[in-house]
């Protein structure tokens, strides 16, 4: 007979899940938006964006793995999000981070606007309303439409997504295309024109 182990996972959940900082924050966007959003905390940018053609676009995965938003507000009836909250650290005057640049081209691309709210203990309803304002604006002045070129077609044999490959030999050598991800399993294709 075998002696079971009574060892524990070596996980444990981290205390506070919020810090005082976001708490805070996080109570005064549920008194200012009410019943108009969902407000979910710490969400992770891998959760909230797909990387398009990922075979040919690895090197973006590291840009959002492992990072979050602080707050994301979704419409309570699609999940749609509607907009992103950060808690931004005080920089110098003229400087900008790389990060909070990222940051802000990624939801302005994605037609979502960003809040960035100063880090502090307790906020004012009225900067937080400014700051949701600016973010609108800014987000109107730079939204982009996806092209057609962004998407990745579905397999036309099983459905699944497809990625990027390239012919090896013959007579189309060095051309590219799109084979189904299950291959060889599923020999679907869609040629690029």
């Amino acid at each position: 007979m075998t002696e079971e182990k009574n060892e524990r996972l070596p996980y444990r959940l981290r205390e506070p899940f919020l810090n005082n900082t976001e708490a805070a924050l996080f109570r005064l966007l549920n008194e200012l938006m009410g019943v108009r959003y969902v407000i979910c905390p710490k969400v992770a940018l891998s959760d909230l964006f797909m990387i398009v053609r990922p075979n040919e676009n690895v090197h973006f995965f590291n840009k959002i793995f492992r990072k979050h938003v602080d707050f994301l507000l979704c419409d309570p009836k699609t999940f749609t999000p509607s907009f992103a909250v950060e808690i931004v650290k005080p920089i110098a005057k003229n400087g900008v981070r790389e990060a909070d640049k990222f940051m802000d081209e990624l939801f302005a691309d994605a037609g979502v606007p960003l809040v960035h709210i100063p880090l502090g203990e307790t906020y004012e309803p009225t900067d937080l309303i400014a700051l949701f304002q600016l973010a609108v604006v800014k987000v109107g002045k730079s939204s982009n439409v996806p092209g057609p070129l962004d998407a990745v077609p579905n397999c036309p044999v099983c459905g699944k997504m497809m990625v990027l490959r390239v012919r090896r030999g013959g007579s189309d050598s060095g051309v590219e295309y799109y084979g189904c991800i299950d291959s060889p399993r599923c020999a679907g294709t869609v040629a690029i024109a």
